[in-house]
């Protein structure tokens, strides 16, 4: 599967609330260090509103001052939600390293979703959201409603 579906199951809005309640600690995979790209943006928001942001690119030592992974494996902490800004195609890849490494959920951004991945990770008790944006729903649900 080389392109994004259309997503057979996601999460509710409820279930989006909480998810984002909840997390404290937010793996994200593709970040780039370029201001103007979205991964940048949506992280330092994230950061901005208290979550722990972990960047990771094998590409980078640092991004948002942080000290950059390349994998989820190399993170040496828990992970509570896995934020996916990388193709389609490496997105089951990501959610095996993140059922691996013991996270609680994974995020597909606006765009992506994909089905098989998502009813892997499901099943092995993570919670899952597909073509979302985590700064525009964590402004939509919490920042506006709380």
């Amino acid at each position: 599967m080389t392109e994004c579906q259309m997503q057979e199951e996601n999460a509710t809005t409820g279930e989006v609330r909480e998810l984002l309640k909840k997390a404290r600690t937010i793996a994200v995979i593709g970040i780039s260090h370029k201001e103007q790209r979205d991964s940048y943006k949506v992280a330092k928001y994230l950061k901005d509103q208290g979550y722990r942001v972990i960047p990771v690119n094998p590409k980078y030592k640092e991004v948002l001052g942080e000290p950059c992974y390349p994998d989820l494996k190399s993170v040496p902490e828990h992970i509570d939600l896995v934020d996916i800004f990388r193709n389609i195609k490496a997105i089951p890849g990501i959610v095996d390293e993140a059922i691996e490494v013991g996270a609680d959920a994974v995020w597909m951004q606006l765009g992506l979703a994909h089905n098989e991945a998502a009813r892997k990770a499901r099943g092995k008790g993570l919670a899952v959201v597909m073509n979302k944006c985590t700064k525009i729903e964590h402004a939509r649900l919490l920042v506006h409603f709380d």
